[in-house]
């Protein structure tokens, strides 16, 4: 069956999950134990259990609401507060983020519902860079214009449709400041593909004459006035 990744994962927690549990009501049965004598039992711990294991209780809710709802699932690519990386298993307490350092991230499953997530990957995977560089007031802006277009065309990540977009965006204090709009199809890739355009930025630049100006200020000194002191 062609199935995604995640949607097996998925899948495969919740056939493993639901065999343990009628597992374990059948060993109970097998072996004579009274399942009513069990809840009643458990409804006397419960009270007192629940209270200590609260966050394990809302670690262990949030798990199942991310395996039916799948906000987020294996193989997708997240940013968690300052962390990002791609999701490597969703456990019934945690979830696993393996960061782009190869360092893995132990989430408790209530992060990724109470607070705010960013699933690069979620839904249809395209995504747009932006580009920000500044340049010279002395530079001809529709070269400058055309030397952003063609380093996101001459780019192979760069998706043509939509295609790539240039803005001058405002004037600052010391440049012009545009930005490069594109498009990519894979969302692990781009920090790779927007320091590829950085670098295809300064080599067209350089060869258009087109200058990155250094931030600058006037400084501006006045003579002392002299003034006498009386005696």
């Amino acid at each position: 069956m062609q199935i995604d990744e995640g949607t097996r994962y998925n899948i495969e927690r919740i056939i493993h999950y639901t065999v343990g549990v009628i597992g374990a009501i059948v060993a109970f049965q097998f072996i004579g134990i009274n399942m009513s004598g069990l809840a009643v039992i458990f409804g006397l711990l419960s009270v007192g259990i629940g209270f200590g294991l609260q966050n394990i209780t809302s670690n262990f809710v949030a798990g199942l609401m991310l395996l039916f709802e799948k906000p987020i699932k294996v193989g997708d690519r997240v940013t968690v507060g300052d962390t990002e990386g791609d999701v490597i298993a969703i456990n019934l307490r945690s979830t696993t983020i393996r960061s782009l350092d190869n360092i893995a991230i132990i989430v408790p499953n209530s992060e990724f519902i109470s607070n705010r997530v960013t699933n690069w990957s979620y839904g249809d995977k395209k995504v747009r860079l932006n580009i920000d560089v500044g340049v010279s007031y002395n530079s001809d802006l529709d070269t400058v214009i055309r030397s952003l277009r063609d380093v996101a065309l001459e780019n192979d990540h760069i998706l043509k449709t939509p295609e790539p977009l240039v803005h001058f965006i405002e004037f600052g204090d010391s440049s012009w400041n545009m930005k490069l709009r594109c498009w990519i199809a894979d969302p692990k890739q781009h920090l790779a593909i927007s320091s590829e355009l950085n670098c295809a930025i300064v080599h067209k630049f350089r060869k258009n004459n087109v200058e990155i100006p250094f931030p600058q200020r006037d400084l501006h000194v006045r003579s002392a006035i002299p003034f006498s002191m009386a005696e």
